[in-house]
């Protein structure tokens, strides 16, 4: 009896650790160090100063968080695109970005690199900071 329920708290304590590190990983922008992608089949244009390339699928509730923020972010910043991508329709590109799961969301700067990366529905505050360098001051609407 003394086996089993240890065995069953060491799970418990392990689900515990990995639900906290998955939580606060989840939706965090990371910065990307990858080659310049070209983004172009995708909608992303040269010269843009910022694009939010947002992937996403049908089914996904945080797909249409993740929508709102970005388009609100882009109607604030003059310079800054949101793009929205059907995952599925898309796979070689997702194979090819390696993008695991939907949400995903890549910023993308001028010359087409990917400057950013987040898994999960990033917060306003987080996408604003993240776009913020990449964009002329005075840029806000």
């Amino acid at each position: 009896m003394t086996a089993g329920l240890t065995t069953a708290l060491g799970i418990l304590a392990a689900a515990t650790v990995l639900g906290l590190w998955w939580r606060r990983r989840d939706g965090r922008l990371r910065p990307s160090t990858g080659p310049v992608a070209d983004l172009t089949d995708l909608g992303v244009r040269p010269g843009t100063p910022v694009t939010l390339l947002q992937f996403s699928s049908a089914f996904c509730a945080p797909c249409r968080v993740t929508s709102r923020v970005c388009a609100e972010v882009a109607a604030r910043f003059e310079g800054v695109e949101h793009i929205e991508v059907d995952a599925e329709a898309h796979l070689a590109d997702v194979r090819r970005l390696d993008i695991w799961r939907t949400p995903t969301v890549l910023v993308v700067d001028r010359g087409g690199a990917i400057v950013y990366r987040a898994t999960g529905t990033p917060g306003k505050a987080q996408v604003i900071a993240a776009i913020a360098a990449l964009l002329p001051a005075g840029a806000a609407r």
